[in-house]
């Protein structure tokens, strides 16, 4: 069975599907590899290394199971025959042309962000390991537009007290972000409304922000529920007071297959320092501050808003080599032994991974959208 890696498409976008280490994994196992020309030479692995590993360097699209990073084009779709499978990050909760193609072309495809987020699954979990990379390159990049040192500095000039950092949002880039604050000297505090997060925050050296008039908000499957409209101006009230004592702030907070919550208010930014930084890695499903611009920087009173479009892509060596795992272990769960496919749509990572199959929106809210789209 081959598996195809075809260049990836969207602007600004360095990682790759398949690193040549996990090439040389698969081919182990009887897996043929192909590469598209150039695919990984922006993460650092030019095809040379992929041929070392085993891999052919030619046309991906005609493989039995092609690997991205981000949803391929329209057109690229109609490049992938019937039948075959495609594995990668999909947007299936936002992306109803792409689900639309995929189901129309007959194609088989499990987005890896919809994987279920149980024990077995977590050597897959690709939506946690670029959440990771995610919430460190945030850290870093406001460490960088700061202007300041994050840790405290004693110096025959004086003694430099430390940047205070404030998280919004403890899921796996939010904490990803605490840890990497702390380890770089700042005061870090964190902030999420479900309260088994405040323990989380604390683990890592975090103060968390306990707005108690807020009852727990974490839905079933673990993720924060969205807040009715009363709620939320009262965080909103809260964290705008609180942002005027904090040097920078790092937003994480979203709500799958929703608008981003607004955190961050425009007089919140007006509270704060002229020289502070605000990083909202929610910039592409709106923002958690109202001023944010996706991609953007917008500068209001001296403070930068910051939302950059691909963080994950910045770290493209590491992000490729931790997606190139998850993909890895992904494949191992739906092919056989002898390397060949073998799909079981009663496991429920399977099931819960599938976005469509036999011509089929086998994810009900994929389906749903693209119902409503007409």
């Amino acid at each position: 069975m081959r598996l195809g890696v075809p260049k990836e498409s969207r602007a600004g976008e360095r990682r790759v599907a398949l690193i040549p280490d996990t090439v040389e994994s698969l081919a182990a196992k009887g897996l043929e590899v192909v590469i598209e020309p150039g695919a990984g030479a922006a993460s650092g692995h030019p095809d040379e290394q992929y041929t070392e590993a085993g891999a052919t360097v030619g046309d991906p699209w005609g493989a039995d199971i092609v690997l991205c990073v981000d949803p391929p084009s329209v057109e690229q779709i109609g490049r992938i025959g019937r039948g075959t499978v495609l594995i990668g990050f999909l947007a299936p909760l936002t992306a109803v042309d792409t689900t639309k193609a995929l189901a129309t072309g007959g194609v088989t495809s499990f987005a890896v962000e919809a994987i279920p987020r149980i024990t077995r699954a977590q050597a897959m979990d690709a939506l946690s390991s670029q959440a990771n990379v995610a919430g460190y390159a945030a850290t870093l990049l406001a460490a960088r537009e700061a202007g300041r040192f994050f840790p405290m500095m004693t110096t025959a000039a004086g003694t430099v007290s430390p940047a205070r950092v404030m998280v919004l949002g403890a899921g796996v880039a939010g904490l990803q972000a605490i840890a990497t604050a702390k380890r770089l000297g700042a005061v870090v505090s964190g902030f999420d409304i479900r309260r088994a997060a405040w323990e989380q925050i604390r683990s890592l050296g975090g103060r968390p922000l306990e707005l108690d008039f807020i009852p727990d908000a974490e839905d079933e499957s673990g993720y924060a529920r969205p807040l009715t409209e009363e709620e939320n101006e009262q965080v909103r009230e809260a964290l705008a007071e609180n942002a005027g004592r904090q040097d920078v702030i790092i937003t994480t907070a979203q709500i799958p297959g929703r608008p981003a919550p607004i955190l961050i208010t425009a007089a919140g930014v007006r509270n704060m320092a002229p020289g502070s930084v605000i990083v909202d890695l929610a910039g592409d499903s709106g923002g958690n501050c109202e001023l944010t611009r996706a991609g953007e920087t917008v500068v209001e009173g001296g403070v930068k808003v910051i939302a950059p479009a691909n963080p994950a892509s910045d770290l493209a060596a590491h992000a490729s080599q931790l997606y190139a795992k998850n993909l890895e272990n992904f494949i191992a769960l739906i092919t056989s032994e002898e390397g060949d496919l073998a799909l079981d749509f009663d496991d429920e990572v399977v099931a819960g991974a599938c976005l469509t199959h036999d011509g089929e929106i086998r994810n009900e809210r994929a389906r749903s959208l693209v119902e409503g789209s007409g």
